[in-house]
């Protein structure tokens, strides 16, 4: 029997070799930290400091907004000194931003813990991680405590474990596989007990076989089983993995936990477990400062609202005239950052900087209608036709074509021939449709 995979997707080249061995460091406190209210997928958090408060390492410093929304935390001991609004590279529009400036060490605030997560009832854990303020670290950035909040008549069955880490460079979750197995897998413990299931599956490609054989030796006599995958772009993809590891599909427009699942990654399992044992809000975090453009690749713990240039000073990067770009994230799904005089948010688990020599801009050319783009995407859609579609601005027969379907992998962009960057299309598009629904009520 081969290993597990999903149908379509792609294969660039791994480039995990930069820093794959390089264990995580902790790097220097940064003197002034720059936190966005809008960290998480839905509504932003709403401030409860003004200037001139003293704040302490993990104090509360804003409210969720909503319930898909995030309380956010100090990630320094210091003072509110400004608050200011910066371009947010997701969405190209400026975002409310609170500026710290640090005053010393640290001085945590501490959230009320435990020495052991069996004696809480689950409503009890989903409001403590909802206090720390916890969300998907695997890029998404969803609020942790709605998906552990299961919905009246719906059954969560299986937890599934995201620890492909299918984007190229990127290896903080590997790492922390390696050198925080206990506490990652506590935070595994910790969510089936949250979510009331027996089993967990932790899915991880079979380019990281040094984890795989680490983490079967850990889970020897539990219930949690290590599901090797084929390596395979977008292998972490949440459909695509759940449908590797069960054989079950989620349904166009459904969610995971429609077919009993619930999918939550590595370095998010490792924050509930420190948000419960140790009392520590998300301010903190693992990433990898990797690419052919940084000097000494690594994989380094980071307080959240740190500016990317100061990370990568710490790296250090070759000639300016060299780079092509700087990523948060990896190159299948990063974006593009404008400048690198922006802060890094929670969710933040790689910067890559890509040299012009591995990175050059194709010549576009017009679509030939060769499907190549239909064989790679994971989804089943059809790219080029998509693209047609918005070109000419049909977006009703565009979402009749599940266009809200795509998951925006890029895969379809990657394998095209003549340059085309479908994905890019279909991001535009899928605003313009969001717009549309809204103004028609």
């Amino acid at each position: 029997m081969g290993l597990l995979t999903f149908k379509g997707g792609v294969h660039p080249p791994h480039k995990k070799k930069f820093s794959e061995n390089e264990a995580i460091k902790i790097l220097p406190l940064p003197e002034k930290v720059y936190v966005y209210t809008a960290h998480s997928i839905g509504a932003p958090a709403k401030p409860i400091v003004e200037v001139g408060d003293k704040v302490k390492t993990g104090q509360k410093i804003a409210e969720a907004g909503g319930f898909i929304s995030a309380n956010l935390h100090s990630p320094v001991t210091g003072t509110v000194v400004e608050f200011t609004k910066l371009v947010n590279a997701a969405s190209g529009l400026k975002s409310d931003v609170i500026v710290i400036e640090r005053e010393g060490e640290d001085q945590w605030e501490l959230l009320e813990k435990t020495d052991d997560h069996t004696k809480l009832k689950p409503e009890e854990i989903v409001a403590r991680v909802k206090e720390a303020g916890i969300v998907g670290l695997g890029g998404a950035m969803f609020p942790s405590h709605v998906k552990l909040s299961i919905p009246k008549g719906k059954k969560a069955e299986s937890l599934i474990i995201n620890a492909a880490e299918c984007e190229p460079y990127i290896t903080i979750d590997y790492r922390m596989m390696l050198e925080k197995t206990s506490e990652v897998l506590k935070g595994i413990e910790i969510i089936m007990h949250t979510i009331g299931v027996e089993k967990a599956y932790v899915g991880i490609e079979d380019n990281k076989s040094k984890a795989i054989s680490h983490m079967k030796e850990a889970v020897k006599n539990s219930s949690i089983e290590i599901v090797p995958l084929k390596t395979k772009y977008p292998q972490g993809a949440e459909k695509q993995l759940i449908n590797a590891v069960t054989g079950k599909e989620v349904p166009s427009g459904g969610l995971p936990i429609d077919i009993g699942a619930v999918v939550f990654n590595v370095s998010t399992a490792y924050a509930i477990y420190d948000a419960i044992y140790n009392g520590k809000a998300l301010v903190e975090s693992g990433i990898s400062l990797t690419g052919e453009g940084v000097k000494k690749p690594g994989n380094f713990w980071f307080r959240v609202g740190t500016k990317v240039s100061e990370l990568l000073d710490y790296v250090g990067i070759i000639e300016e005239d060299k780079i092509d770009r700087v990523l948060y994230g990896g190159p299948m799904m990063g974006i593009s950052l404008p400048d690198t005089e922006l802060p890094t948010f929670k969710g933040n688990n790689a910067i890559t900087v890509m040299t012009k020599d591995v990175a050059p801009n194709k010549e576009t050319m017009p679509c030939i209608r060769c499907s190549s783009c239909v064989s790679v995407c994971p989804i089943g859609l059809q790219p080029y036709l998509m693209k047609k579609l918005a070109d000419t601005r049909k977006y009703d027969d565009l979402t009749n074509n599940n266009l809200m379907d795509c998951i925006e992998c890029g895969a379809c962009s990657y394998t095209c021939p003549s340059g085309i960057d479908l994905t890019k299309s279909f991001k535009t598009a899928k605003k313009v449709v969001r717009a549309m629904k809204q103004r028609r009520g």
